[in-house]
C-alpha cells in the first residue's frame, strides 16, 4: 500500500525569519479538548473562555515567547480546548549576536518548553500535548491582518460550530 505523499505546508523560498506577521494554529495531539473550556452564551450573553491548568502553562509560555526573542510580538492569540491561534510579528531588530529566529524556531521552542512544563503536573502525567507540524499563513495586508484579528475575537463564541465540538 502506497502512502499518501504530505503537502509541504509552508512556502518555498520564503524567509521565515523576515520582518511581517504570521498566522499561526497549533493544534493538541489528536483534537483533544484540554487546554481551555467554553461556556456558550446564552441569547446575546458572550461565550466564555476558561483556561485549564494546561492551557495556562500554554499562556504562560506564549507571554514568554517576547521575553525569549526581541524580535516578536505576540499580536494576538486565543487559547480554545483543542487548538491555539496566534498572530505573531517579527520586527525589524536584528537579533543581537544570535542569528535571528525562523517562525519554525519560535514555535518549536514554544511547542517544546510548553509540553515540558506540562509534564510536570501531576493532573497531565507525560501525555503528548501538540500535533507534531502546525499551520501558519503569512499576512500580507492590513486588511488581512484585521480580518484574522476578528477571526480570533469571535472563534470562542463559534466554538459550537467546530467539527470537534462536544457538548
Amino acid at each position: 500500500m502506497e502512502l499518501p505523499k504530505r503537502k509541504h505546508p509552508r512556502l518555498k523560498q520564503y524567509n521565515y525569519a523576515s520582518t511581517g506577521a504570521y498566522f499561526v494554529t497549533i493544534c493538541t495531539e489528536n483534537r483533544k479538548p484540554m487546554l481551555s473550556r467554553i461556556s456558550v452564551g446564552r441569547g446575546l450573553a458572550p461565550a466564555e473562555l476558561h483556561l485549564t491548568e494546561l492551557g495556562c502553562v500554554a499562556e504562560e509560555q506564549l507571554r514568554e515567547l517576547e521575553t525569549r526573542y526581541d524580535s516578536v510580538v505576540v499580536d494576538k492569540y486565543v487559547i480554545m480546548p483543542n487548538h491555539i491561534h496566534i498572530i505573531l510579528l517579527f520586527r525589524g531588530e536584528t537579533a543581537g549576536p544570535r542569528p535571528r529566529p525562523t517562525l519554525m524556531d519560535v514555535i518549536c521552542a514554544y511547542k517544546s518548553l510548553t509540553t515540558r512544563f506540562c509534564k510536570r503536573l501531576e493532573s497531565f502525567a507525560g501525555k503528548k500535548v501538540f500535533q507534531t507540524s502546525f499551520y501558519e499563513h503569512v499576512i500580507r495586508s492590513e486588511a488581512e491582518h484585521l480580518e484574522i484579528w476578528r477571526y480570533i475575537d469571535d472563534n470562542p463564541a463559534k466554538w459550537t460550530e467546530d467539527e470537534f465540538y462536544t457538548p
